[in-house]
């Protein structure tokens, strides 16, 4: 296991953020499993840390493919390949869209934390326990780079090479510990993977 828990995870990569010296100026975790490892980034760079939220497109008829993912504030991602091969209907993208964006602004809601709002002139972290395919990060990346940062940075414990090469043009840069071959699944390199529930998430965003 390369990680004990994703809270251990987040102290490793606070380090290698700071060995990089990148100093953010805010800290957005996604939820929920993305709190744990955000907060001691955040505490280690006396950052505010605050959320940002995706939902997935699933495609039609098979809703656990993702086609892509919509943030709460409508920032899109898709793939485009996939959505090319499955002749997938705009209408089908705009409306899933729709439902989806607002599902993320429902849940963003649940967290008592400062909108996005203006970022302008800021270096701002993203910090999740882990990616798979990346959807739902470069969502987020997304909605962080139409607020204005300046600088845009994802940080994950780990992901597979494959998946970091192609985020590298989502973000400014993007720091990652781990990048195991083969990659199976983000829980698989953590010692305990337990589910973070909503008190529990919102527990680490108070600090």
């Amino acid at each position: 296991m390369a990680f004990e828990t994703r809270y251990a995870a987040g102290e490793r990569l606070a380090a290698l953020l700071d060995e990089k010296d990148i100093r953010p100026d805010r800290v957005f975790g996604i939820p929920r499993g993305g709190l744990p490892v955000a907060r001691p980034v955040a505490d280690h760079f006396e950052a505010p840390l605050d959320v940002v939220i995706a939902s997935k497109l699933g495609a039609p008829n098979n809703p656990e493919l993702a086609l892509g993912a919509v943030a709460a504030d409508g920032s899109l991602w898709l793939n485009d390949e996939l959505v090319s091969r499955l002749s997938v209907s705009e209408e089908y993208i705009d409306r899933t869209r729709a439902e989806e964006a607002e599902a993320a602004q429902q849940k963003a809601e649940q967290y008592p934390t400062e909108a996005v709002g203006d970022l302008s002139g800021l270096t701002v972290v993203l910090v999740d326990d882990g990616v798979a395919t990346g959807a739902t990060a470069r969502a987020c990346l997304r909605q962080l780079q139409a607020a204005g940062a300046d600088r845009v940075v994802l940080a994950v414990p780990v992901a597979p090479a494959e998946v970091v090469a192609e985020l590298q043009s989502s973000a400014d840069e993007v720091v990652v510990i781990e990048t195991p071959q083969p990659f199976v699944a983000v829980g698989h390199h953590f010692r305990d993977f337990t589910q973070v529930t909503d008190e529990e998430a919102i527990d680490y965003l108070e600090g």
